[in-house]
């Protein structure tokens, strides 16, 4: 194997040219032994370069500016749409300002030579005129038989996803790309298709595979496109596999690492290093999307490294590329991502530099991160409590008017679960076993609605086994193909039976809260309604009968006229119609709501709803937390075992921009106590602050540590070492 070197030279104004091989030499042996890399890296960096940077960026500053944030990985623009290295490959299109020169040699032989994990990144998603003149097949088409322009760019075609574009012509780039350059991974931008291609390609492929016609519809419970949607993830599996064997073919460590895949479950199973490309907040995302989207992959990926991309720029539907970020904005983003075990990934478009305000932003967090790695390489989550989240429903769900919106079930639990300050896991719904979870003892349940016989028994078992869980309205319905079944899968836990109805949409509907006596073991769910006669309802609600005796802490109160004014009064004040259904099972309990609490809850915040959440949460737990935090302010808690260490993450969303980016500035939130209980076992030798940089006095109590936090900006992370 022969080794490139390149230099400058004064053509095009400082490019970079090949000079000249040479045999590999003993400095750059390590980059090639037969050893796996992928959990080395920590701190990311991504230059995506534009067609005309060749002769016009300075890779010696990026570079340098690697080395400054102490950058251990870097993922370089490579091929595709666009080579920005000189292929030989027919139909490549090369950057009409690469001349001889090759920057993406260059950047790799600088990271190497600093000891950086490199990967290439690649395009397939559109071609220009001459792979259109040559190959019409490539092109995707649409339903009306017409070839897709791009959407952005009406020079470019956009490629069909599914055939031979990327079965062949891409999978030459990828090995060529290894053959010269043998870096540790490629990773593909836009590689997973957009929408319905009708090329004869994908006509004959789909038919193969289902007997039909490529849908011409995208309605999700159409069952045409349902099996295209099963087709479309077999055949993008097929081809990570194809990618990923002949990049190992070249380079047995290496991996094809996709930018996203339809299915989580193949993600977690077949990678062994990813990414998610959630790079910022637009529109209405709360700043805890980030971690969600990282507990979501953890569920399926285990504690393989998960890397977090984000944007330096602004991500709103009009692509501002070339923008800047607040500080806030990035630093808020970045702590979430970090407090859910992901390793930050900037990502920077076109290598001159427009507005140079984000590299201090992007320099501190890295130096921070760089300075406590050791904290930061994270073992297990000790969380013991997680909430389902289920692809299945999401695919097989809906069509009802109580059925609009029905990600909003799992978004108002999420959030409730943040309020409550109460650090949790995600599950999906395909890993139910008791190995995912035997750490749990709490299993939240937000409308999963589509579920198995056997996820349902194996939910039954965790019951069985102790474990506790709450389930809102319509889980356990249907099957697994989203067909109805005529009583809920777990009807047995639940206690309850499905009656056949459901009323809404209600208005001026309430709930009446039956204060029990002190005695009962159920009055902590009115912790902090003790006052309230009666809440709000939600918006649907279930009609069901109880099998069993329940105890009635919350009865519904039916809808009345909210016009005229004159008639505003209940027109039946009381019923002994149950709206939250609470029961003991061996050393479990089990909380069924038979109405969208989590829905309504996303949809207005209503702050009882969130208040009886957390109560309900806590009820059914019946355990300790493994941490506490008493205070003002709205955070999100992690919390993470180490090799001789443990770590919780308090992120203060605290700010009147946290349902509407970007965030301004940084508020302060004062004094929070909190209460970590310290894993059997282990020998507390000192409590430090990471962020503050403080050693913050503490209290040891009967296997708690307590402490007193007097202020918290973005972030904070309390650190224990042990012995």
């Amino acid at each position: 194997m022969e080794r490139r070197e390149f230099v400058k030279t004064s053509v095009m104004g400082g490019a970079y040219a090949i000079i000249g091989t040479q045999p590999l030499v003993s400095t750059t042996e390590s980059f090639f032994k037969e050893e796996t890399w992928f959990d080395k890296p920590m701190r990311w960096a991504q230059l995506v370069l534009v067609e005309n940077d060749p002769g016009s960026f300075d890779p010696d500053f990026w570079l340098n500016y690697f080395k400054k944030v102490h950058a251990d990985a870097a993922c370089l623009s490579a091929g595709g749409i666009v080579a920005y290295y000189p292929t030989q490959i027919p139909l490549h299109h090369r950057s009409l300002w690469l001349g001889n020169s090759d920057p993406f040699g260059y950047l790799v032989n600088g990271c190497r030579s600093m000891n950086m994990s490199v990967i290439a990144r690649t395009d397939p998603h559109a071609a220009w005129e001459n792979v259109n003149e040559i190959h019409p097949d490539w092109i995707q088409v649409e339903a009306n038989g017409e070839k897709r322009r791009h959407w952005s760019n009406p020079e470019l075609w956009v490629t069909c996803a599914f055939g031979p574009y990327n079965f062949e012509f891409m999978n030459d780039v990828h090995r060529e790309i290894m053959e010269l350059y043998e870096i540790d991974g490629i990773f593909s931008n836009r590689w997973a298709g957009h929408g319905i291609c009708y090329c004869k390609h994908c006509q004959k492929n789909f038919s193969a595979y289902s007997g039909f016609n490529l849908p011409l519809t995208t309605d999700r419970l159409d069952s045409t496109y349902q099996k295209w949607t099963q087709w479309r993830i077999e055949r993008l599996k097929e081809l990570w596999l194809l990618w990923d064997s002949t990049i190992r073919d070249v380079k047995s460590t290496s991996r094809f690492i996709p930018n996203g895949f339809p299915d989580k479950i193949i993600t977690g199973a077949q990678s062994d290093i990813f990414f998610t490309d959630h790079q910022a907040r637009s529109g209405m995302i709360p700043p805890w999307s980030n971690g969600k989207r990282a507990k979501e992959l953890r569920a399926t990926m285990g504690m393989k490294p998960l890397g977090g991309i984000f944007s330096v720029g602004i991500e709103e539907q009009y692509r501002w590329k070339d923008s800047v970020q607040n500080e806030a904005e990035v630093r808020i983003w970045v702590a979430e991502g970090t407090a859910n075990n992901m390793r930050p990934w900037f990502a920077k478009f076109s290598g001159v530099l427009y507005d140079k305000r984000w590299l201090g932003i992007v320099e501190r967090i890295y130096n921070w991160h760089y300075k406590h790695e050791k904290y930061l390489r994270n073992n297990g989550s000790l969380a013991n409590v997680a909430m389902v989240y289920s692809e299945q429903t999401e695919r097989n769900y809906g069509g009802q008017e109580w059925q609009n919106h029905s990600d909003w079930h799992e978004l108002g639990m999420y959030h409730s679960l943040i309020e409550a300050r109460i650090p949790f896991d995600m599950v999906n719904d395909q890993l139910l076993n008791s190995s995912h979870l035997a750490n749990y003892k709490l299993l939240i349940l937000p409308n999963i609605a589509a579920l198995s016989d056997n996820q349902c028994k194996q939910i039954r078992e965790f019951v069985l086994n102790g474990g506790s869980i709450v389930a809102t309205f319509e889980t356990s319905l249907y099957n697994e193909n989203g067909e109805k079944r005529n009583d809920f899968g777990l009807a047995d836990l639940f206690g309850v039976s499905y009656s056949g109805a459901v009323e809404g949409a209600m208005k001026n509907s309430y709930l009446k809260l039956n204060n029990p006596d002190e005695s009962s073991d159920y009055r902590s769910i009115f912790y902090g309604l003790e006052d309230a006669f009666r809440i709000i309802n939600g918006v649907y609600r279930l009609n069901v009968k109880p099998q069993i005796d329940f105890p009635s802490p919350l009865t519904l109160i039916p809808s009345y006229p909210d016009l005229p004014m004159e008639h505003v009064y209940p027109l039946q004040t009381e019923t002994d119609i149950r709206e939250l259904y609470l029961r003991k099972i061996g050393s479990g309990r089990v909380a069924y709501i038979p109405w969208d609490i989590d829905r309504t809850f996303w949809n207005i915040l209503n702050v009882d709803h969130g208040q009886l959440l957390s109560n309900i949460f806590r009820w059914t737990l019946n355990a300790e937390l493994p941490v506490e935090v008493k205070g003002s302010g709205v955070f999100d808690i992690t919390i993470w075992r180490q090799n001789q260490s443990m770590t919780v993450h308090l992120v203060n969303f605290t700010n009147p921009m946290m349902m509407k980016g970007p965030f301004r500035e940084l508020l302060p939130v004062g004094e929070q106590i909190v209460t970590i209980k310290i894993p059997e076992g282990q020998n507390l030798l000192g409590v430090k602050l990471l962020v503050s940089e403080k050693v913050p006095p503490y209290h040891l109590s009967e296997g708690n540590v307590k402490i007193h936090i007097p202020e918290i900006v973005d972030h904070e992370v309390i650190a224990l070492d042990f012995s």
